[in-house]
C-alpha cells in the first residue's frame, strides 16, 4: 500500500488539521485509502459522552441549514447517505461504535465510498475523513471537492468545539 499523505495545516486556535495518527487509520474498514485528513480540535474540560454521542452533537447537532447543505453536498459527489436513524448519524452507517471512538460509513454510487472517525483524546478529539477512489470519475470528482471538504470540516468543528465547550 502506498504511503498516504495528510497535510498539516493551521486552521484555527480551536481547530487543527494535523497527522493521521497510524492507530487512527487501523480504525478504518476501507481496503485502500486514497485520501485522508484529520483534524484534532478542543473542547474543553473531558466529556463523559461516548464518541457515538459526540459525533452525533457534531453533525446532528449542528443547525438546520448546515445539515441540509451536508446531505445535498454528499449525496451530489455521489454518497449513499440514508434517513437518520438508531443505526446512522446524519444519513451515515454506524460502523464501529465503542467508548472512545465511532467509526461512520457510506458507500458511492460513482466508486468514491468514504469514511468518518470520531476518537477522544484527552480533552481533545480527533476528526478524521478517509476515501477510496476506485475509479476515474471518483478521482476527478474528489479533486474537486476536496478543497471545499476542507473548509466545510474545519467550519463544522469550529461551531461543534464552540457547542462542547459551553
Amino acid at each position: 500500500m502506498a504511503t498516504i499523505d495528510c497535510r498539516i495545516t493551521p486552521v484555527s486556535a480551536e481547530v487543527r488539521q494535523v497527522d493521521l495518527p497510524s492507530s487512527a487509520r487501523a480504525l478504518s474498514t476501507l481496503a485502500r485509502i486514497d485520501y485522508c485528513d484529520a483534524f484534532l480540535f478542543d473542547v474543553g474540560s473531558a466529556h463523559d459522552e461516548s464518541a457515538e454521542e459526540l459525533i452525533r452533537e457534531i453533525l446532528e447537532g449542528a443547525p438546520l441549514a448546515v445539515r441540509t447543505q451536508l446531505l445535498s453536498g454528499w449525496s451530489a459527489i455521489g454518497l449513499k447517505v440514508g434517513t437518520t436513524s438508531e443505526r446512522s448519524v446524519l444519513g451515515w452507517e454506524v460502523r464501529r461504535t465503542v467508548p472512545d471512538h465511532v467509526l461512520l460509513g457510506a458507500e458511492s454510487r460513482i466508486g468514491m465510498p468514504g469514511e468518518l472517525l470520531l476518537k477522544k483524546e484527552d480533552d481533545a478529539l480527533l476528526f478524521a475523513t478517509f476515501v477510496a477512489q476506485r475509479n476515474l470519475i471518483a478521482r476527478a470528482v474528489w479533486a474537486v471537492t476536496e478543497p471545499v471538504h476542507v473548509r466545510v470540516v474545519r467550519d463544522i468543528l469550529v461551531q461543534a468545539s464552540r457547542r462542547l465547550r459551553t
